[in-house]
């Protein structure tokens, strides 16, 4: 009879189930807050903060540039929060993120705009998206580790999944918020319903934070702790120890979240433009986030089973070959053919980078520089990636009145992932290795001896 590989979790143990639902639905609230900004980018903020002339698509590029700033700010939330999550706490630093990112979007809704105060308008909305972004920098690591730090490694990834998950439902929940005050009419839309899903973030903030209060330690972090292995400043010693690791990570963020915030935001925009309903656009990316949810957890479950880099590399080029058809079914403007777009947009190509993605970085680092490595990886490229995506797909549809130079750049964003799982072959010694052919079968030969 096979034995546990030393510190190894159950899968079945009776904790495993209270944090994946903790950071699912934590996942899920403070995420809705982040992506709140997405939307309303793409669909009113250009209109009342960032007016410009007579063309919509100027007054988007200027929203667009506040949500990359948001972006910018998401390593610094990474730092300082890999610092409290490797030093005090994971869940202080899950606390502290929920706190800032639901104060900072319910002041969101009470901004004045344009109209009303000028220039202001946009500096308080851009500073409010900074701190929205320093919250979601520290937020991602954490609500994977409360997941991966309680999990087996037979099984890491399917139960690290769930944290994805989260994410998916969060612009679920944005999407549908502003899917139902669209409906208003155009006047009262602009004047006041645009609010409302910043001004309910409140009541989702006090859930969120009943449920990680409650929520205990993980259990490696506490093993860390008893060990007495904690580095003083986290993040150096991440960036001494783990330098391949962290540009690894970030490689293969690129197409994951560039890819993701073209395929969501910047899809709004170029719908609109092409003469598209906006209500059939956030209903076909509603549907398929809630297919994604499904697919996130199966893609998580087979990277257990053929591995992470095999699971990943699929979404990558999936993205690849998607990326001229994709919007070749949105100038459809055929309700069937946008929701198939968005179905294998969402639920297929970027499904298989998210789904492995939890379980893929937790191995690529160390217990006592996770938090912090996980963080700077997962924060620096975002900056680059998903924060300029919609900017720069956006100044492309501008300049050229073509979706050929987006999916161009698209296909671009998938070849820098591709090269980055190149170099992470001989990566993944910190839990199940990624060396083998098989995560799983890596996993079992580890709980044999």
């Amino acid at each position: 009879m096979s034995q546990k590989a030393p510190g190894a979790i159950s899968a079945k143990s009776p904790g495993i189930r209270r944090y994946v639902i903790a950071s699912l639905v934590g996942n899920s609230l403070e995420w809705y807050d982040f992506f709140l900004y997405a939307t309303a980018a793409a669909i009113v903020f250009g209109k009342l903060f960032f007016p410009a002339g007579t063309d919509p698509l100027v007054g988007t590029l200027g929203a667009f540039v506040g949500f990359a700033v948001g972006f910018a700010a998401r390593p610094l939330g990474g730092i300082l929060f890999g610092h409290i999550g490797d030093r005090v706490s994971r869940k202080s630093a899950l606390v502290l993120t929920l706190s800032i990112m639901g104060i900072a979007t319910f002041l969101m809704g009470l901004l004045p705009t344009y109209q009303q105060v000028g220039i202001w308008a946009p500096i308080l909305l851009v500073i409010l998206r900074i701190f929205q972004g320093i919250a979601a920098g520290g937020e991602w690591g954490g609500g994977v580790l409360i997941i991966s730090e309680n999990s087996s490694d037979q099984r890491r990834g399917l139960f690290s999944a769930f944290s994805q998950g989260g994410v998916t439902l969060g612009f679920v929940l944005a999407s549908a918020a502003f899917y139902l005050v669209q409906l208003l009419p155009e006047d009262q839309f602009l004047a006041w319903g645009w609010r409302l899903p910043f001004l309910l973030s409140v009541l989702l903030f006090g859930v969120g934070m009943y449920i990680r209060f409650r929520l205990p330690e993980t259990k490696e972090f506490e093993q860390v702790k008893k060990t007495g292995e904690r580095a003083s400043v986290p993040v150096l010693a991440a960036l001494r120890t783990h330098p391949k690791e962290i540009l690894v990570a970030m490689g293969l963020r690129v197409a994951e979240n560039g890819g993701s915030y073209l395929l969501l935001s910047f899809s709004l925009v170029y719908g609109v433009h092409v003469g598209v309903e906006r209500g059939t656009l956030l209903l076909g990316v509603m549907l398929s986030m809630l297919f994604a949810f499904c697919t996130i957890v199966f893609f998580g479950h087979l990277s257990d089973k053929i591995g992470r880099r095999k699971v990943y590399a699929f979404g990558a080029s999936a993205l690849a070959l998607m990326a001229f058809p994709f919007f070749w079914l949105i100038d459809s403007n055929s309700s069937g053919l946008i929701i198939l777009a968005y179905f294998i947009g969402n639920g297929i190509c970027h499904a298989a980078m998210i789904g492995a993605q939890p379980a893929f970085f937790h191995e690529l680092f160390s217990p006592e520089v996770r938090y912090s490595g996980m963080a700077l990886g997962h924060e620096l490229a975002a900056v680059f990636a998903g924060g300029l995506a919609p900017f720069i797909a956006t100044a492309l549809l501008l300049t050229y009145d073509s979706s050929v130079p987006v999916s161009l750049y698209a296909i671009g964003l998938a070849a820098i992932t591709l090269t980055a799982l190149a170099f992470s072959k001989n990566m993944g010694r910190h839990g199940t290795s990624l060396t083998d052919e098989q995560t799983g079968v890596s996993a079992l030969k580890a709980a044999q001896h």
